[in-house]
């Protein structure tokens, strides 16, 4: 794995934009369990941010096995990033990450008790960066299999994160 500043700007760029990921935990039983989650917006140095029901009952499962996975991806780029979970009341860091859309879910606003933060700090990223658009790597695939050639699907790295 590469750890350096350029390849972590690399996962930003892919992250930034994105609203939406797969958060990825283990449940008491062992098993792996994913739900969507809304990212939040901050420049990316490793974590990622995400607001929770304090009594959602999958918070649990970061008690009890803090290690996650969170995979995000559109278009014809996708990261999978894993770390360490963790459940954070902290009304200044909550009143910094604010905004209507998650409003929406918890209306009863960052003071309250019941609205908490996940912060997932990242120990590694892999990435996939296909060139253009679906449609361009659809095409990359039909290209390889006409000409016998091996499809161009672009960068893939895998990072340690800071």
């Amino acid at each position: 794995m590469t750890a350096d500043t350029e390849s972590t700007r690399k996962v930003a760029e892919l992250l930034r934009g994105e609203k939406f990921g797969f958060l990825t935990t283990t449940t008491p039983e062992g098993k792996l369990t994913s739900r969507p989650m809304s990212l939040q917006e901050v420049e990316f140095d490793g974590d990622l941010w995400f607001f929770a029901q304090q009594d959602a009952p999958w918070l649990t499962h970061i008690t009890t096995s803090p290690q996650v996975n969170v995979g995000v991806g559109s278009g014809g780029n996708w990261v999978s990033l894993t770390g360490h979970a963790l459940v954070v009341d902290d009304v200044a860091k909550k009143k910094e990450l604010w905004n209507s859309g998650v409003e929406a879910w918890l209306p009863q606003g960052p003071e309250d008790p019941s609205v908490v933060l996940v912060k997932v700090d990242g120990d590694s990223a892999e990435y996939w960066d296909s060139p253009g658009n679906r449609l361009a790597t659809a095409f990359s695939f039909v290209k390889a299999k006409a000409t016998g050639s091996q499809p161009d699907t672009g960068d893939h790295a895998k990072v340690d994160l800071p």
